[in-house]
């Protein structure tokens, strides 16, 4: 196996005495540095009514601190040619900004600043929530990205997963300020806090720049409440006024955690993960039955799950519907082959290895490595396990996870009632 560089990036970890860890990967050939600060907090973690909380805060960080106005917290970084974002997962939220190396005081200096020092200010709050109404009626219009959220609501209903990142309308003109801002303060704690920096970076000018600028103090951290995912089968039709009917199919897969973690890399990449994959070959390239094939694998802490989506007309979407079955069916029967077990391997291992010439891919590497196993993951470790992977291990990760049982079937467009009957009835 060929090594993912022909250097090795020096990784350091410190944890501060008030609970934040510090991690950094030292890239000695890079002009850039990327900088993070993960906050252990995601929709997950909120209550139904403060759904959306998390990405809420994301959004009014940014609208002032003690230090900065607005324009400021954005023009210090891109007027040195820098950027600065942030975004809100189901178990986390990260704030980040890229720079030259030169900057990177300044890049820590502002995620500093809106992790710790954000004011909520009470007209920016009621105006940001107005900019929040508008993106969730964006992600409503957009079917291809919002059947995945109905997805969540139908496959766990009764936990907090199926909780829409962005909140409802519902959620969202419920909260009030101090509620927001009470939340902002329990759940931006120090030992709640990752600080990941990657490129050309001196691990203790880092340290030293986290004393610096993130003043929180050391308290108790909070525990939160999560409860594992469990799915079972459903169907479901919503209509929806549209040229294409969407349908989306879910299995049980992996957690982060699992033994079969990189198994099911394999299987995602085989079945849906790019233009080799058996879906994509057999309804896009074969039979020309649709534009946009592909599956999907979203990994959580204690849980997982593979989806397969296509976007058709409606006359096509029973036979595609079943394609797709078939496809995974046959797969489950058959197992992988030795040669496609190769192939797939290649391809992911050659994404992973150019992945880790992104120097924002890799501090983000860091910080998910560290919030989920606690511990530096390299590159060729990572590399390593797949390259373990086997037609045995493959054949366990399906036979363990892959359960019609608890399987889930969405189509969102318009669709005829007999349409929809022969759909289901494969299931």
């Amino acid at each position: 196996m060929n090594k993912a560089f022909d250097y090795q990036p020096e990784f350091k970890k410190t944890v501060l005495s008030n609970g934040t860890r510090v991690v950094t990967e030292h890239h000695p050939y890079s002009r850039a540095t990327s900088a993070g600060i993960y906050v252990d907090m995601g929709s997950r973690d909120e209550s139904p009514s403060l759904n959306g909380a998390a990405h809420f805060i994301e959004h009014l960080v940014f609208k002032g601190t003690s230090k900065r106005s607005a324009y400021e917290i954005v023009k210090c970084l891109e007027e040195v040619g820098g950027d600065l974002n942030a975004y809100t997962t189901r178990e986390y939220t990260c704030f980040h900004a890229s720079s030259l190396r030169e900057h990177l005081n300044l890049s820590m200096d502002v995620l500093s600043d809106l992790v710790s020092d954000a004011l909520f200010d009470p007209a920016e709050f009621d105006k940001e929530r107005q900019v929040i109404l508008q993106e969730i009626l964006m992600s409503t219009d957009d079917l291809e990205e919002y059947i995945f959220d109905l997805y969540f609501e139908k496959a766990f209903p009764n936990n907090s997963l199926s909780l829409p990142i962005l909140g409802t309308e519902s959620s969202l003109n419920a909260m009030k300020r101090d509620d927001l801002f009470n939340f902002y303060q329990s759940r931006y704690k120090a030992e709640h806090l990752i600080v990941s920096v990657a490129g050309f970076v001196e691990h203790d000018e880092v340290v030293e720049l986290v004393e610096k600028n993130l003043l929180l103090q050391s308290e108790k951290k909070i525990t939160y409440d999560r409860i594992s995912p469990s799915m079972g089968s459903f169907q479901q039709f919503y209509k929806k006024d549209s040229e294409q009917v969407h349908f989306l199919m879910g299995l049980p897969s992996s957690s982060f955690t699992s033994e079969h973690r990189f198994d099911s890399y394999i299987v995602n990449a085989l079945l849906g993960g790019g233009m080799t994959s058996q879906l994509y070959q057999k309804i896009r390239e074969e039979k020309a039955l649709a534009y946009s094939v592909y599956s999907y694998l979203q990994s959580f802490t204690d849980g997982g799950l593979m989806m397969f989506y296509v976007g058709t007309s409606q006359d096509k979407i029973a036979q595609v519907s079943e394609m797709v079955l078939d496809e995974v069916q046959k797969f489950m029967s058959q197992g992988i082959q030795q040669k496609d077990l190769d192939l797939y391997k290649r391809q992911v291992m050659g994404q992973i290895m150019l992945g880790a010439d992104d120097i924002e891919n890799r501090m983000n590497s860091l910080a998910v490595n560290e919030m989920i196993f606690g511990e530096y993951r390299s590159v060729d470790h990572v590399l390593s396990e797949i390259d373990r992977v086997s037609v045995h291990s493959v054949k366990s990760f399906v036979d363990q996870y892959f359960d019609f049982n608890k399987s889930g079937c969405l189509l969102l467009g318009k669709c005829d009632e007999n349409t929809q009957k022969k759909v289901f009835s494969l299931f």
